[in-house]
């Protein structure tokens, strides 16, 4: 083979109250990988296409160059690879951009060279990716790569957890036309929290797993809007963020929680009727503030990425 497309669904990380350590993977968009034999050892950066000319071209400074050449690294290849990254997910959105690109990128080379990688062996490869832009961790990364709805307990494969996921569930999601970077919504989470909120931050943790457990997406949405700590960090960075969870509740949603680092909105719903109705609603908020946006209707990706090759 000498050319592999790969596609890596976009992510909801965090789910609301699991910050760092829950996520799930997105039905319907993400990020294109294409990869090619290049004659020269090392990964580079053939074209980028969907990000405005927003994306570095540095092959130690993107994503997807970085995770690919983790991957040549790790088989010990001694032919290169030329990247063309299309970019379906807008940047700073909370929807696990910079991830899906990397998982995209080490999917497809790991192909290219005949898959001596299983697919959970990847995850190294992605997470050095996701660190060039924010941060050594799974939550983005973990489900984009494995799909479904993951509990991440550290860095390492063996500590993700595939959580149940409720036939029922589906999601809509709201991405205003409002940059969030990852670096500016970390720094203004506190430093140290209260004994008070580190119990009721767990509590809302443990209350969202048993509802997946229970498939019960009523208590799943409450237990997502339990989050104590990083929402009312945060929630200045998102405009209109209780006007639109009011619209979506009145519109059917069991909830609605940021995306990520946001300021894209991901409201939680038990049919795809609610979630149209939902994204019809949280959509008509900004459009009355003339602030675009764009919406989705969809449910989990239990997938995540995957691959095709060319001759």
């Amino acid at each position: 083979m000498t050319f592999a497309r790969a596609f890596a669904p976009a992510t909801v990380a965090n789910i609301g109250v699991g910050f760092d350590i829950l996520g799930l993977a997105v039905q319907g968009t993400g990020d294109r990988v294409e990869v090619e034999f290049r004659d020269e050892p090392g990964a580079r950066i053939l074209s980028i296409e969907g990000d405005g000319g927003r994306l570095p071209r540095e092959a130690d400074k993107n994503t997807a160059s970085v995770a690919a050449q983790a991957v040549l690294d790790t088989i010990g290849a001694q032919r290169g690879v030329g990247i063309r990254l299309y970019k379906d997910l807008p940047i700073n959105s909370g929807l696990g951009s910079s991830a899906a690109s990397a998982v995209a990128a080490a999917v497809a080379v790991n192909a290219l060279f005949g898959s001596p990688l299983k697919k959970e062996a990847l995850l190294p490869a992605c997470m050095e990716g996701e660190a060039c832009v924010s941060g050594y961790h799974a939550d983005n990364v973990g489900p984009s790569l494995l799909g479904g709805i993951t509990l991440i307990t550290g860095t390492d494969v063996s500590q993700i957890y595939h959580m149940p996921v409720p036939e029922a569930l589906y999601l809509a999601l709201v991405t205003p036309a409002v940059d969030v970077p990852t670096a500016q919504a970390r720094a203004v989470l506190p430093k140290s929290i209260s004994l008070r909120d580190m119990v009721a931050q767990t509590g809302g943790v443990a209350r969202l797993v048993d509802a997946l457990y229970r498939g019960d997406i009523a208590a799943m949405g409450m237990a997502m809007e339990a989050d104590c700590v990083v929402e009312p960090a945060r929630a200045h960075l998102m405009p209109y963020l209780m006007e639109v969870r009011t619209a979506a509740k009145r519109a059917g949603a069991c909830g609605l929680v940021i995306s990520g680092a946001g300021p894209t909105l991901c409201a939680v719903c038990e049919s795809d009727a609610i979630a149209l109705a939902c994204s019809v609603a949280m959509k008509a908020v900004y459009d009355d503030r003339d602030i675009a946006s764009r919406v989705q209707q969809t449910q989990v990706d239990r997938t995540g990425a995957r691959v095709q090759l060319y001759e």
